[in-house]
């Protein structure tokens, strides 16, 4: 599903902060990715390894919501979308966010450098205070855009459906998860809901995006190539009969216009005049056809 919300991102050639927003599509998979071997215990828990992936994963995740967040302003264009001031921008602040909360998670784990992981308090504030500061305040920017630039209102259901989706996927994670593990015979838990109900929020970002973000077609660039059509009689008696033509030109399947009576066609050469066939084709006094009719 993320597959094809990239694609489909990446098709509107021209729609307002196109990059930026692939980046967060982006983040997102390689977080699910890389939670396919932490939750599944590809990695074990007792490997000399696994604090150094949940570190990574830690990052991932605060390094996301970052995203989200910058995403946010992009509309109100502070710098303008696309350009290397943005993106650069973009990047450069979920590296720094990246960095810091790898740091902070690993120390968490090895207790070092002041942190034990009897009190992460720090750990806690990155991993739960920050997602809900980007939430909260990307929400606050995208009302601010629908409402005081759109004059549809529409977009605000698909807000609020993602807001909706992370809610329950923050409560079932975290208040009904063990209910849930208890009641299937630890079969799923809530992590399990908690990743469907993620998801959900991110296509509502997609879907969100996609309504306010219009694509100029004058500029676009489709995957198949144009047939563009002759709708000049002079053009499409020029053109070439064959099928496709000069660039997908179709000269003679034109609507709207009868056949030429008059042709400028001038021939080098016939099999009926001759090895030249000027005397046939406006040449000397003869016309085509030839006056008087066909002679045997």
């Amino acid at each position: 599903m993320t597959a094809i919300m990239i694609f489909h991102v990446r098709s509107k050639y021209t729609a307002v902060g196109r990059k930026e927003i692939v980046t967060f599509f982006y983040m997102y998979a390689l977080i699910e990715l890389l939670a396919i071997f932490l939750d599944s215990g590809i990695i074990p828990t007792n490997s000399n390894v696994y604090p150094w992936f949940t570190a990574v994963y830690c990052g991932l995740v605060a390094a996301t919501y970052c995203c989200l967040l910058i995403n946010g302003f992009v509309g109100f264009q502070f710098a303008e979308d696309g350009t290397p001031l943005s993106l650069w921008g973009l990047r450069g602040a979920c590296l720094v966010v990246f960095g810091i909360t790898m740091f902070v998670a690993i120390a968490t784990f090895k207790n070092i450098a002041g942190f034990k992981y009897t009190k992460p308090l720090g750990l806690w504030i990155i991993y739960i205070i920050w997602p809900l500061i980007c939430v909260i305040c990307y929400v606050v920017t995208q009302l601010i855009i629908v409402i005081r630039t759109l004059d549809d209102r529409w977009p605000i259901g698909d807000i609020l459906f993602g807001v909706g989706f992370f809610t329950v996927a923050q409560i079932v994670l975290f208040a009904f998860s063990v209910t849930i593990c208890n009641a299937v015979k630890h079969y799923i838990d809530g992590l399990f809901f908690f990743t469907l109900c993620m998801l959900l929020s991110v296509m509502m970002v997609y879907k969100y995006w996609d309504s306010i973000t219009k694509e100029d077609l004058e500029f676009s660039v489709g995957s198949k190539a144009a047939v563009w059509e002759v709708k000049d009689p002079l053009l499409a008696s020029a053109a070439p009969t064959t099928a496709g033509g000069y660039g997908g030109f179709r000269g003679m399947e034109h609507d709207g216009y009868g056949d030429d009576d008059a042709s400028n066609y001038q021939a080098p050469g016939s099999l009926v005049g001759g090895v030249s066939g000027g005397q046939y084709y406006n040449h000397g006094s003869h016309g085509y056809p030839p006056q008087g009719g066909y002679t045997n």
